[in-house]
C-alpha cells in the first residue's frame, strides 16, 4: 500500500531534550574510528575554541533517528517498518554538537515518492539547543521495499 502523500509537510512535536555526555561522544568516536582529539579531550577541543569536546559530525544521527521513530510509528501513514531500509543521511550544520548540549529535535516529512514499487519518505530533523538556536539540521531517506509479489 502506498504511503499518504498528504502526509508531506507534518511536522511532529519536538523531543524531550537529550544530554549529550563526553562519555558518548568518546564512546562514538572510537565506534567510528575517528581519532579527532577534538572529540575526546577538552583542551584539544579548546585550542580550536570550543567550550568542551564536540562530536564527530554524524554522531547526531541517533539523536534525530530516534525523532523520526514518531513519523515512522504514526499509524495514519501506513509504513510497513519491517520493510525499510536506509537510503541516504545528510547533514548541515550550523555549530559542532558540544558535550552539554542539550537537543531537541522536530521532524518534517519532506517527501514522499513512489519508485518501482517502493515508497520513498523523505524527512527532515531540525536539531536545536536548549535556548532555541539552530544546531544541524539533518535529512533522512527511508525506503520501504515493495512487498515480493506472490507466485
Amino acid at each position: 500500500m502506498a504511503l499518504d502523500q498528504s502526509f508531506v509537510g507534518r511536522t511532529y512535536p519536538p523531543t524531550a531534550p537529550y544530554e549529550v555526555g563526553r562519555e558518548k561522544i568518546r564512546e562514538f568516536a572510537e565506534a567510528v574510528g575517528d581519532l579527532n582529539p577534538a572529540y575526546t579531550d577538552t583542551e584539544a577541543a579548546k585550542a580550536l575554541g570550543h567550550p568542551d569536546v564536540i562530536a564527530p559530525p554524524t554522531f547526531v544521527f541517533a539523536i534525530t533517528f530516534r525523532a523520526a521513530s514518531a513519523v515512522i510509528e504514526d499509524p495514519q501513514l501506513g509504513l510497513d517498518y519491517s520493510r525499510v531500509v536506509h537510503g541516504d543521511q545528510k547533514f548541515a550544520y550550523t555549530r559542532p554538537v558540544r558535550a552539554g548540549d542539550r537537543l531537541t529535535v522536530v521532524s518534517t516529512i519532506e517527501a514522499i515518492k513512489s519508485l518501482a514499487g517502493n515508497d520513498i519518505l523523505d524527512v527532515r530533523g531540525e536539531v536545536h539547543d536548549e535556548a532555541g538556536e539552530h544546531v544541524v539540521t539533518a535529512w533522512t531517506k527511508l525506503v520501504a521495499r515493495a512487498a515480493a509479489e506472490e507466485a
